[in-house]
Formats: structure tokens, sequence, C-alpha cells
């Protein structure tokens, strides 16, 4: 299986070079269009002035070369006047693009007048391009009125020169319309098309970015609430047992060396832990996966040995299989440091905790935490304890209450309940 994923890998790269060169006389096409394009957009009065001189030389050249005789209709025009329509027919080219309605209009008199009087110049076709620009930029319901003045002088040349039939001239005449027509929906459609794909382009863009940043603040409140448990329990678990071991360095040098043992046993504990955390945040290559795996329930053993070395007794009660998901263990896990976390700084001396833990047949849990303290608001004022302990509960659809005992009893509760786990 190894051999074959590495074999189609390379062949799969020996493809790309081909997928990447083919088609080179395209490719040279598409970036000359870019480039051109990109020159009209900053340079738009340079083009039109090109294509305007192109055409009223050309039609200049037809005047003067007699070209036009070849197919007029009446050969006595004077050629003043078959100057002023070449001109005319021409020179409102320049603002086809801004203007192609008024332009339009401008040309009409040329053409009629080269229809009524037989000329019959070949720069009337140019009309087809300003009618191009009508129905690339303009409203497609104004193409009525367009057809009307386009087919007019092609009436007129049937009504007063005709040459045989007269769908020979108005045939011809009404394609070349339907293609100029077609031609412009087509562009406009193909450039509304890439609007819009620029613009969910965009849209996207800036949704992908709001997505990064959501889950850039996701994972920093992630990692704030595991530093919190983390560095507040461990932090609080290293003070109970430098206050007990100083105060056994009189009478007992024994019990504070082993605190001082249970000091450096805790410490390292957390420093891996924080080392795993912190690997995430590296940019450079990362080093060797750290596989020690998140606390769970089985652990909960050793987290209350830790507590009690610190100075708190700690009765825990287990009813039921505790057969949940990881995640859900760890979130119990993290509720139970948190809670003897705040007993151990906030209950005071001569305190006491109990941990009731109860797994239902159906999958809930319930999670119970109580001490013997002083009763105050420990969690409230903690900045991300409290929250913290929320938020986990609250990603498996769980509710936490915390508060004080109710009277007579003394100290603080917190309560959690899990649901029944849903099926994937």
């Amino acid at each position: 299986m190894t051999a074959f994923r590495t074999s189609h890998a390379a062949s799969t790269m020996d493809r790309v070079p081909e997928e990447q060169t083919a088609e080179p006389i395209t490719q040279y096409l598409q970036r000359t269009v870019q480039r051109v394009r990109a020159v009209d957009r900053r340079r738009p009065l340079l083009w039109d002035l090109h294509l305007t001189a192109f055409w009223t030389t050309a039609a200049l050249i037809d005047l003067y070369g007699g070209g036009w005789i070849r197919i007029t209709r009446n050969p006595d025009v004077h050629e003043g006047l078959v100057l002023a329509l070449s001109l005319a027919l021409t020179v409102p080219l320049l603002q086809r693009r801004a203007r192609p309605r008024t332009v339009l209009l401008v040309m009409t008199p040329a053409l009629l007048v080269n229809a009524w009087t037989g000329a019959l110049l070949q720069a009337a076709l140019l009309h087809l391009l300003v009618v191009f620009h009508i129905t690339l930029r303009r409203p497609l319901r104004s193409l009525w009125w367009v057809a009307v003045v386009s087919t007019a002088p092609v009436v007129v040349t049937v009504l007063r020169h005709p040459r045989g039939p007269a769908d020979e001239d108005l045939g011809p005449h009404l394609m070349s319309l339907l293609v100029a027509v077609a031609v412009g929906v087509t562009v406009r459609t193909r450039r509304d098309h890439t609007v819009a794909l620029e613009d969910r382009a965009r849209r996207l863009e800036t949704e992908r970015d709001q997505q990064a940043r959501l889950a850039a603040a996701a994972e920093r409140t992630r990692i704030a609430r595991e530093m919190h448990d983390i560095i507040g329990h461990n932090l609080s678990v290293i003070t109970g047992l430098a206050d007990g071991g100083r105060y056994a360095a009189a009478k007992s040098p024994e019990r504070a060396a082993q605190a001082l043992d249970a000091i450096a046993g805790t410490s390292r504990q957390a420093l891996t832990e924080l080392r795993r955390l912190l690997d995430v945040l590296r940019d450079d290559e990362p080093a060797p996966a750290d596989l020690t795996p998140q606390p769970a329930l089985a652990d909960l053993d050793r987290l209350l040995d830790g507590v009690r070395r610190a100075g708190l007794p700690v009765r825990a009660t287990v009813q039921g299989d505790p057969a949940i998901s990881p995640g859900r263990q760890l979130t119990l896990y993290r509720v139970i440091q948190e809670a003897l976390t705040n007993t151990l700084k906030h209950a005071g001396p001569d305190a006491t905790a109990g941990v009731t833990l109860s797994y239902a047949t159906s999958g809930a849990v319930t999670l119970t935490v109580t001490d013997t303290g002083r009763g105050g608001a420990p969690t409230t004022h903690s900045g991300r304890g409290l929250t913290g302990m929320r938020e986990r509960t609250a990603l498996y659809g769980g509710t936490l209450e915390a508060g004080p005992r109710p009277h007579p009893e003394r100290g603080w509760r917190v309560h959690l309940r899990l649901p029944e786990e849903s099926a994937p």
C-alpha cells in the first residue's frame, strides 16, 4: 500500500507541470487581453481615440479611394456630402462607451441622409458597434427603439432606391442587428457573472477572515482556561504544601521534607502540562510530540491525593459506571479541580471537602462538590474560574450551579449535571 501511494504521488507530481503548461497559446492570449484591459482601465480615452481614428481613416480611404462608388445606388452624390456623412458616421464613436444612446441619436440623421441620397456608405455599418455598446451598458428594455432607429434607414433605402425584392436589404440588416445584440448580451452576461464571482470571492474572503478571528479568539479562550486550571490549581497546592512545611519544619523535619518532595512533584507536573499546552503556540518547527494524554477521571485519585497533601481533607463518593467520552471526563475533571482549588484558596483553615459523582444508566452524569469553609463567593470574583466551569459544561449541553450552601450548613456548593450523551 505504501509503495502504491508513493508511486501515485510521484505520478501526480509528474502530471502537474503538464497541466500548468498546457495550452501556451491560450495563456499568451489571455495575458495579452489582460494587459490591454489594464491599459484601457487606466487610460480609456487613449483606446477610444485610437479606435475612432482607425474607423475615420478607413472611411476617408473608402471615400477618396473610390470604394463607395462600387456599392452606391446614386453615384451622383456630391463628394462634399459624402465627406460630411463619413465624418458624421465615425467621429461620434469617440463617445460610444460613455454615451452610446446619445451617439446613436447623433448618427441617426446621417444614417437617414445616407439612405435618402442612395450613397449607402459602408461607414453606416458602424452604428452596429453603437448598438453593441447600448446592449452592453444600458437596460435591455431600450432595445425596441434602437431596433426602430437602426431599421428606419434600411426602409428608406428600400422605398427610395429599390434594387430587387425588399428582403434582400432587410434580411441582412436584421441579421446583423441580431448578431450585434446577441454579442452584447453574451459579453454582458459574462461580465456580470465575473463581477458576481469576484463579489462572492470578496465576501468569502471576508467571511474566512472573520471565521479565522473567531477561531483564534476561541482558541485563546480555551488556552487561557486551561492555563487557569493548571496554574491556579497547582500553585494553590504548592502554597498549601509550603505553608504546612514551614510550620512542620521546627517540630517535624521529616514532615517538612515530605512537603518539599510534594512541592517538587507538583511543580514538575504543572511544568509538563504547561509545556504541552504552549507547544501549540510555537511558530517554528514543532518539537517531538508529547504523548501525555489529557487528564481523565482515572487521574482523579492523584488529583485528590495532591489536594490532601496540601492540607485539605477530601472525601470522594462515586456511584455508577463511568462509561463516558474523554471530552466529558475532562470537563468533570477540570470542574472538580477548579472547585477544590477555590476551596484551598478561600475556605480557610479546618475546612473539609466532598466530591460526589453519580453516573446514570442513561449516560447522564451528576457532580456535586461541597466544602465546609467560610461560605464566601470565591469564584464570582476570580475572573475565569466560574466562567470556565460554565463554558466547559455548556459544551456538552449541561448545567452548572455554584453558590453558598443553604442555612444552617456552611461552605460552598458546586453542582453540575450533564445530560445523556447523544449518539454520533
